[in-house]
C-alpha cells in the first residue's frame, strides 16, 4: 500500500465511523481500560508519603507503556502484512482504523449536548441530570441557563480534547501517539484536579495534559474561527482564552463564546469545593436551542478542516 494511503485511508475511515456511529455503548472501549488502570494505580499509590513522585511515575509509565505497546503491535502486524502481501492482508491498517475510531469523540458528545438542551426544555431537573453525564461540576443547583452554558462549554472543550488533539498527535506520531494522548487525557480527567485528594498525586498528570494540549487548544480556536469565517472570533478567543483556570481550555471555549456572542465561565462547584473561575465574554444573554445548533455546525466544520489538514500534512510527510 502507498505510504500516503497508509496514513490517509485509516484517518478518513476512522473519522467517518465516529461521525456515523459515535461510541456505541455495546462496544468495549480502550479508554474504559485506561480508566481501570488509573483507578487501580491511584488506589494503591495515592497514600502515604511522596505522593507527587508516585503520581508522576505512574503517569509517565502508563503513557510511555501505551505508546510502546501500540508501536510494538503495529510493527509486528506490519511484518505479518509483508509476509502475507500476496493475499493483500493489511491487518495493521484495520487496527489503525479501529484505534482512530476509538480515539475520536466528536459525535457522542454532540449527541449528549443535544439531549441536554432537549431535557432542560422539558424540565430543569431533567436537564440537570442530563448535563451531569458530561461535566464534572456539581449540577444539583444549576439554573436552566447554567445547564445550557455548561453543555456548550463542554462541547467546545471536547472539540479540542476529543477530536483536534487526537488528530494532531496522529499527525505527529501516528496511531501510537494518538492512543498515548488518550491516556494523557484520561489521566487528567481522573486525577488532574487541585483538590485535597489529587493535588499532589495528580500534579504531573495535569501538567503533562497541559503540555499535550497547548498547541491543539489554540489550533482548535483557529479552526473554529475559520469555520465561522471570522477574524473577530480568533481575536476574541485569544483575548479571553487566558480567562480560565486551565492554560488551554479557555481558547476553544472563548472561540465559541465569541461566535455565539454569549458569556461562559464563572464560579462552579467540583467535588463539593467552590472554584471561582473568571468569566469568558461579557454578554450574559439567554442561550437557546438555536445556539446549540450553531455550535454543533461550527464543531463539525472544524472537524472536517482538521481531517483535511491532517491528510494534507500526512501526504507531505509521506512524499518527503
Amino acid at each position: 500500500m502507498d505510504d500516503a494511503l497508509i496514513y490517509i485511508l485509516p484517518l478518513v475511515v476512522g473519522w467517518c465511523l465516529d461521525f456515523i456511529l459515535g461510541d456505541p455503548a455495546w462496544l468495549p472501549h480502550p479508554v474504559v481500560g485506561f480508566g481501570k488502570m488509573i483507578a487501580f494505580g491511584e488506589h494503591h499509590l495515592n497514600k502515604g508519603t511522596h505522593r507527587k513522585l508516585k503520581g508522576a511515575l505512574m503517569a509517565i509509565i502508563f503513557i510511555i507503556g501505551v505508546f510502546v505497546a501500540m508501536w510494538f503491535l503495529r510493527s509486528q502486524l506490519s511484518t505479518v502484512n509483508y509476509q502475507l502481501s500476496t493475499i493483500n492482508c493489511q491487518l495493521s491498517t484495520v487496527i489503525d482504523v479501529v484505534i482512530i475510531f476509538y480515539c475520536l469523540a466528536g459525535t457522542t458528545l454532540i449527541r449528549e449536548v443535544r439531549q441536554v438542551f432537549l431535557a432542560v426544555d422539558r424540565s430543569l431537573e431533567e436537564g440537570r441530570k442530563q448535563v451531569a453525564r458530561i461535566v464534572g461540576r456539581d449540577t444539583s443547583e444549576l439554573s436552566a441557563q447554567e445547564v445550557r452554558t455548561a453543555a456548550l462549554e463542554t462541547l467546545a472543550e471536547n472539540l479540542s480534547d476529543g477530536v483536534i488533539a487526537p488528530l494532531f498527535w496522529y499527525m505527529l506520531l501516528g496511531v501510537p501517539g494518538m492512543l498515548a494522548y488518550k491516556m494523557v487525557n484520561t489521566l487528567d480527567s481522573m486525577i488532574g484536579y487541585k483538590t485535597e485528594r489529587y493535588r499532589d498525586f495528580g500534579c504531573w498528570a495535569a501538567h503533562i495534559d497541559d503540555i499535550a494540549n497547548y498547541i491543539p487548544a489554540r489550533l482548535t480556536a483557529l479552526l473554529m474561527a475559520a469555520a465561522n469565517f471570522s477574524l473577530f472570533t480568533l481575536r476574541f478567543s485569544f483575548k479571553y482564552g487566558r480567562c480560565h483556570a486551565s492554560p488551554n481550555s479557555g481558547y476553544p471555549e472563548a472561540a465559541l463564546a465569541g461566535i455565539l456572542n454569549c458569556r461562559f465561565g464563572g464560579p462552579h462547584y467540583y467535588f463539593g469545593q467552590l472554584f471561582d473561575k473568571p468569566y469568558i465574554g461579557t454578554n450574559d444573554r439567554p442561550l437557546t436551542t438555536a445556539d446549540m445548533k450553531k455550535a454543533v455546525r461550527v464543531n463539525r466544520t472544524a472537524e472536517v478542516l482538521m481531517v483535511i489538514l491532517t491528510a494534507v500534512i500526512s501526504l507531505l510527510i509521506a512524499n518527503c
